[in-house]
């Protein structure tokens, strides 16, 4: 699915002085998005994600809770 044409442009940052843009929004988040069985519900949100600009996803493992 595509975003919709009327989203604003996607504003992206510097990473220091590295050269490297990243998205000023990110998508953060454990990646099984409340369970171990939901991979298809979770590449759907990072595909939507992506499509609108983000490029830049915090998936640390503190996110799972364990």
């Amino acid at each position: 699915m595509a975003p919709p044409e009327d989203l604003p442009k996607m504003t992206y940052r510097f990473l220091g002085r590295s050269g490297l843009q990243v998205s000023a929004i990110s998508l953060g988040g454990w990646l099984t998005y409340g369970g171990y069985t939901e991979q298809e519900k979770t590449f759907e949100c990072m595909k939507a994600a992506f499509d609108s600009g983000i490029n830049f996803f915090d998936c640390a493992e503190v996110y799972s809770g364990e």
